[in-house]
């Protein structure tokens, strides 16, 4: 099954028949992109660390930049002066653009949100600002990111004021037709909405309902990560997926935990990103299959094996030449916290890693053995089945896969 709009289309390539996950294939104006897939951030047109060529290594295909910081520096004129984002990075692949709605909750000391948007001071020199909707995709059209996000109302979903996530919510469908109405670019670039509603499903159902009554490209479900508990976030992506069309893509965002990514994918979300994985390899963390591994505890000082066994980034690939053993853990060790060589190789790893967790979900899904494949993931991590997280065992549950029982 397939769906197409102007300038994206949506394969539906198979079904678990257990859980609602899927696979599916979502071209782009940068090319095609298989689903499910972890997106890379990189904020500021870069990805910390990494060249483009090394990132399109990876096997990336969509990475996410910021349109608040690129409004900023480079700033619009620059963008349109060198012809968008793409050709300002050396990135010939496809890109997602955040709307800058999430600053107001990382940034809200400095901003106050109103009907015509969010005035805030900037964080460059203090001087103050407006982000408006209209403004807003005006910077998108110009850093022109084949995936493109209206600007929202975000709070963090753990505020009690009720009254004012509702204000929020419905403020967010008001925001999302005054950007359909802005964007310039619906041949090339793709507007998605985002739905809000905090941790209230009744009011996430309105808002989904709303939402998909524009009828944009793709659907993102927002204003997660802000500190809520992993079952009331569960809960949301749950109730929110089972209402959104099957022939669009669906976006949660702000993920990027491994757990979080599985149990999302078996609750039917397809697209996630987080700058978690690059930054925690600027700590000297690696993250493998095993979980996650600090490099600079002295335990690694002279372990030589790769940083994961059998991981076929280019840190941890066997050097076919003779006497060499390539990159080892005690290397990054003795590295860590000392020269950016170690954060580099991280960042590597840690992004081949998400990237080639999503691949395997991918296959899995496609070939039926989907619920196996979770039961594995979890074991390798939690040898201990007493200690699985108790919010994704239950949240597994709700999609037909007992963790516990096998």
């Amino acid at each position: 099954m397939s769906a197409s709009s102007v300038a994206l289309t949506f394969e539906l390539v198979a079904k678990c028949s257990t859980t609602r996950a899927r696979a599916s294939t979502m071209t782009l104006p940068h090319g095609p992109v298989n689903l499910p897939l972890f997106m890379p951030v990189a904020t500021q047109a870069s990805l910390k660390g990494l060249t483009p060529e090394q990132l399109e290594n990876t096997g990336c295909r969509l990475c996410l930049n910021n349109t608040y910081h690129l409004g900023l520096k480079p700033g619009q004129e620059v963008l349109d002066a060198v012809g968008g984002a793409h050709k300002f990075q050396g990135w010939n692949h496809n890109i997602l653009t955040d709307s800058g709605g999430f600053q107001m909750v990382s940034l809200l000391k400095l901003a106050t949100v109103t009907e015509e948007g969010v005035r805030f001071l900037s964080p460059h020199d203090g001087t103050p600002m407006l982000l408006t909707p209209e403004h807003s995709i005006s910077l998108q059209n110009s850093i022109g990111s084949d995936i493109i996000m209206q600007l929202d109302d975000v709070l963090v979903t753990t505020s009690p004021d009720k009254e004012r996530m509702r204000e929020a919510m419905l403020r967010s469908v008001r925001w999302l037709d005054r950007c359909i109405a802005a964007h310039k670019n619906p041949d090339r670039q793709n507007l998605f909405c985002i739905i809000q509603g905090g941790l209230d499903l009744e009011m996430r159902r309105e808002c989904c309902a709303e939402m998909v009554a524009r009828d944009t490209p793709g659907i993102a479900i927002g204003g997660l990560s802000g500190g809520e508990a992993k079952d009331d976030f569960c809960r949301v992506v749950g109730a929110c997926t089972q209402l959104l069309p099957e022939l669009k893509p669906r976006y949660v965002m702000g993920i990027g935990y491994p757990e979080d990514l599985m149990v999302c994918v078996a609750l039917g979300a397809d697209m996630f990103d987080c700058v978690w994985p690059t930054r925690t390899a600027r700590f000297g963390n690696a993250i493998t299959k095993l979980g996650v591994l600090n490099l600079k505890r002295e335990m690694y000082a002279a372990d030589f094996g790769p940083i994961e066994d059998g991981c076929g980034c280019p840190c941890c690939r066997p050097v076919e030449e003779e006497g060499s053993m390539g990159i080892t853990r005690a290397f990054v060790h003795h590295n860590a916290a000392k020269e950016t060589v170690a954060a580099h190789l991280l960042t590597l790893h840690n992004v081949w890693y998400q990237l080639n967790l999503m691949r395997e979900a991918r296959e899995a899904i496609i070939e039926d053995r989907f619920p196996a494949f979770i039961r594995t993931f979890f074991a390798q991590i939690y040898p201990d089945r007493q200690s699985y997280p108790s919010w994704a065992v239950d949240a597994l549950r709700t999609v037909g896969v007992d963790l516990i029982e096998t």
